[in-house]
């Protein structure tokens, strides 16, 4: 591995924060430190950002083309024009016996925007499909729709990470920020110590929650409720903006009649939360020269995730939060490139700069960059869980590239994404090392890592940043935007650039008077301002770090209201499965984990699947701390550690979701979908829980794939 570079300024593989860090690839091994001026970690990291270098030359990367002849053979080692040969064959025979929607694409949150515009524009032009979608559908798609019903416009914070620091007062619904992005705490503890107040909603008692200043802990799945009675608060306080209501907003009548109905004692009765609690939260976001409302996955991945959002939002817009100075609402982006990767195509029904796949104008522009006629270019496809379900199935895709994800443990019910991953005619996958999805295809591709191709992210505010080469990647390993054009030649596409630069000019052109406009953004501004944030659509515009401050991207430039009533979830607990489960993530693990848990020290310190559960809940199945505690759902079985914890809700059990295998917490989650996101409801199902006895099988499952 010869290095390019010897000391390169460069970002974080992980979270939506993208850290800025030095790679000095002078020393063996890789040594790595963070920026001390990058404004959004000023210096800091997590553990699993100082350990990202390590996985550059780990012993288990893969570094040369697998195949297999037969499911019955095992993956063996072979050269990239085989490899290549390969899919190509597949997907020309698929399409050639089912048609063009037979061959599908998907991506990840994790793709550069260069690589996420080059994978739309792939499935359109090379593939014509549309089969495409990816996995952050799991993980932004609630919020993005809310956003864009609300404010005309969806970008995850629409001011910068820092201004949390001035702000008085922030209502933090589910969101852990202290164990899923430790960095960026030190902007609310800023706040905190000037006397600003940190409220925090969420079922468990987590690190952030037990520094807030008020912690309300709802039923899980009643978010919506909750933000209802505090808007019914609000409204009957006579806290509510009136002049800001009247100039910058619609349709806050329908919202006011809607309110009515979500009295204090009655939402106490729905969400758990005592009526005291809900009035101080709701005064102290009122009484605040400056407060922020800002949800994440713990509110969102719901089947009414959408709707959930946008009550919260109507809160913030009730107290005149967004456009003034460190105030609004936000949404807190999980993935590396969740913001960027959810721009520019990877999703079913969108092409560059945020614009619609079934808008003739954008059609025709976008086309136009591609030079193709617009009637060539698919229709929208099917969203990620619904097009994952019908794999293999009549009508439904027979070849798939997947391109750095690992739905096998990342979707929900995944025993029966896994039936379905094996039941295609052909499966590649490309990623750094052989993950749960990777170990069932029929060709897996080497891709270089981070830290050995170039190209941008758009972090958690909408700053577009540059993740430079800082090595070369080991010999046989080649980047995803080489492999997508040597794929699209052997296609009989040739057009696609490998050079991250140009596509990324590109990506700039098809982007030109969309909402997420990149055109005059550069890869020199980059460099020379720290990012650019969105839009941008000028050589000479300055960006647009906060959004708001005049008016909305909307027809008539307000901000809308959406009345919206709580429905809770698709399951309730019962006789047969009587708890709540909820999932999330742990402070020295990441997504899937298919890079994190090849890491030593962070394995160490969660070596297992584990299920955080109150003391009560542990007395009444007889299990301490340790011991192995079997978890049922109507869509099957998973074996994890059990945690004993005394701040988690008596009715809840909580599980992260980074382990594959019988520890997989997805074999439990629900696949049902939001209306409008098709969000599946990751965040509650019920459950059955008992101890694993000594002489049990160890074996997780599925009760009905």
């Amino acid at each position: 591995m010869a290095p390019a570079n010897l000391e390169t300024k460069t970002h974080c593989p992980y979270c939506s924060l993208q850290c800025g860090i030095v790679l000095d690839a002078a020393t063996t091994p890789v040594a790595l430190r963070p920026q001390a001026d990058f404004p959004t970690n000023m210096g800091g990291l997590c553990a699993k950002g100082w350990t990202a270098a390590e996985l550059l030359e780990h012993p288990q990367r893969l570094t040369q083309p697998l195949v297999r002849d037969s499911r019955e053979e095992p993956l063996r080692p072979t050269d990239w024009d085989d490899a290549l040969d390969r899919i190509v064959d597949a997907i020309t025979t698929a399409q050639r016996l089912y048609g063009r929607d037979s061959a599908g694409c998907f991506g990840g949150g994790g793709l550069t925007n260069e690589k996420a515009y080059q994978l739309g524009k792939f499935a359109r032009v090379a593939l014509g499909t549309s089969a495409i979608d990816y996995n952050g559908r799991f993980c932004m798609s609630s919020a993005a729709n809310a956003a864009t019903r609300a404010f005309g416009i969806d970008r995850g914070l629409p001011f910068p990470l820092a201004d949390l620091a001035h702000a008085d007062a922030v209502l933090l619904v589910g969101a852990n920020p202290a164990d899923t992005m430790p960095p960026a705490m030190q902007f609310l503890d800023a706040g905190r110590s000037r006397g600003a107040r940190l409220i925090v909603i969420d079922p468990r008692a987590t690190t952030t929650a037990r520094g807030a200043y008020l912690h309300l802990q709802p039923v899980p799945g009643t978010d919506l409720a909750l933000a209802n009675g505090m808007l019914h608060v609000a409204i009957r306080e006579k806290l509510v903006d009136t002049g800001y209501i009247a100039s910058r907003t619609t349709d806050f009548e329908a919202v006011r009649r809607a309110a009515r109905l979500y009295w204090p004692d009655r939402v106490e009765r729905i969400t758990g939360v005592p009526e005291r609690d809900l009035v101080e939260a709701v005064r102290l976001l009122a009484g605040a020269e400056r407060a922020m409302v800002l949800t994440a996955r713990g509110a969102e991945q719901h089947r009414s995730g959408s709707d959930t959002v946008l009550a919260f939002i109507n809160l913030a817009l009730a107290l005149g939060l967004p456009g003034r100075p460190y105030c609004g609402y936000g949404t807190v982006t999980g993935q590396g490139n969740g913001q960027g990767g959810r721009e520019h195509g990877q999703k079913a029904d969108q092409l560059p700069g945020y614009r619609r796949l079934d808008d003739p104008v954008a059609r025709a522009h976008v086309a136009a960059v591609w030079g193709v006629d617009p009637a060539e270019l698919p229709q929208p496809g099917r969203s990620a869980y619904e097009m994952l379900d019908r794999l293999g199935t009549d009508g439904g895709v027979r070849a798939l590239w997947v391109l750095g994800s690992n739905p096998v443990v990342s979707a929900p019910h995944s025993a029966r994404i896994t039936q379905r991953i094996r039941a295609l005619d052909f499966l590649a996958v490309s990623d750094f090392f052989l993950s749960e999805t990777a170990a069932l295809a029929d060709v897996v591709l080497p891709s270089a890592q981070w830290a050995e191709e170039t190209g941008t992210m758009t972090n958690v505010e909408g700053r577009v940043i540059l993740r430079e080469a800082a090595l070369d990647p080991p010999t046989g390993v080649r980047t995803d935007l080489q492999v997508m054009r040597c794929l699209a030649e052997r296609l009989g596409r040739p057009g696609f650039s490998d050079v991250p630069q140009e596509v990324f000019a590109e990506l700039g052109r098809a982007s030109r008077g969309g909402k997420a406009d990149y055109s005059g953004i550069s890869y020199h501004r980059i460099i020379a301002e720290q990012g650019v944030f969105w839009p941008c659509p000028s050589p000479r515009h300055p960006g647009t770090p906060r959004l708001f401050t005049e008016d909305f991207p909307t027809p008539d430039r307000r901000a809308r209201f959406h009345a919206v009533e709580h429905i809770g979830t698709a399951e309730l607990p019962d006789l047969d499965y009587p708890y709540y489960l909820t999932t999330g993530r742990l402070l020295s693990q990441y997504q899937s984990g298919t890079q994190t848990r090849q890491i030593h020290s962070l394995r160490a310190a969660e070596p297992n699947a584990v299920v955080e559960m109150h003391t009560m809940v542990a007395h009444r199945i007889h299990v301490a701390t340790g011991d192995l505690v079997r978890l049922r759902t109507r869509r099957g079985t998973a074996v994890m550690t059990a945690r004993i914890v005394a701040g988690i809700r008596p009715d809840t059990v909580f599980a992260p979701f980074h382990w594959g295998g019988d520890g997989n917490a997805n074999l439990l989650t629900n696949p049902a979908l939001d209306p409008h996101s098709r969000m599946p409801e990751f965040k509650v199902c019920a459950v059955a829980l008992s101890r694993v006895a000594d002489t049990d099988p160890i074996d997780g499952g599925t009760a009905d794939a």
